[in-house]
């Protein structure tokens, strides 16, 4: 199946700027490393990331953050600048990320889970969805389809804690990856966010982000066996990839 595909590209497509570091990097680190082009991307700009900055320059120092954690791993930033909290799964938003798909044309595609602790991370899952189904359909957009573009194989990540919150139980997930080796790699990643460690003591009453992805990385990593792991529940509706492409690469 690996052998087969046309095009090695995957896209994480989540709320904030440090999403794809907190749930994500690890894989798109062992990604990189095997080859793939990579694109981590933001629906929000990360404008109210901060208890003293207003909103445009917060915004500004949260792209740069973003731009430099991705360099990490040679792969390209974007965002749709949309206004933290206010993320809606509308008709122009929905036009920015089929556009934004339109011109990666991922094979691979991460997101948020159906629920999730805020309302930007719901809305991001819908967005990706529904983006993954129709970018590919060619008159969803007019910029021009590139060859091998179709439906990705798609993936939702752990939400805050592995729990759902409107039941409060732990995600089961269809798919683990291994990142013991991609730890200090993603710490790495993480670390380039440093405006985040003020705003999420001030806000969330946390002081240690990196320990906490750590700590759900272990938790995840002991059910199975091994150091670190992220967790995935891969989506399979109709006429989705079937196939579990993280554990075959």
């Amino acid at each position: 199946m690996t052998d087969s595909i046309q095009r090695r590209v995957a896209l994480s497509l989540l709320a904030h700027p440090d999403d794809a570091e907190i749930v994500c990097a690890g894989t798109l680190i062992r990604l990189a490393d095997a080859g793939w082009e990579i694109h981590i991307a933001t629906v929000a700009s990360g404008d109210c990331g901060s208890m003293t900055l207003p909103r445009t320059e917060v915004a500004a120092v949260r792209r740069q953050e973003g731009i430099a954690a991705a360099a990490k791993i040679n792969a390209t930033y974007h965002t749709l600048n949309e206004p933290d909290i206010e993320v809606i799964f509308d008709k122009p938003t929905n036009r920015k990320a089929i556009d934004l798909l339109r011109r990666i044309a991922p094979t691979l595609l991460f997101t948020h889970p159906r629920h999730d602790y805020m309302l930007d991370h719901e809305q991001v899952h819908l967005l990706a969805r529904a983006t993954a189904f129709s970018y590919s359909i060619p008159n969803a957009s007019d910029l021009p389809l590139v060859p091998g573009s179709t439906i990705p194989w798609l993936y939702y990540c752990d939400p805050v804690e592995a729990r759902d919150p409107y039941t409060s139980e732990v995600v089961l997930p269809s798919t683990y990856v291994d990142i013991s080796q991609q730890i200090d790699r993603k710490i790495e990643m993480l670390a380039c966010h440093a405006s985040q460690r003020d705003w999420l003591r001030a806000h969330h009453g946390m002081d240690e982000y990196i320990e906490s992805m750590k700590r759900h990385g272990a938790e995840r990593g002991q059910q199975r066996g091994v150091a670190y792991a992220e967790a995935f529940v891969q989506h399979r509706g109709h006429p989705f990839p079937q196939s579990d492409l993280l554990a075959e690469l």
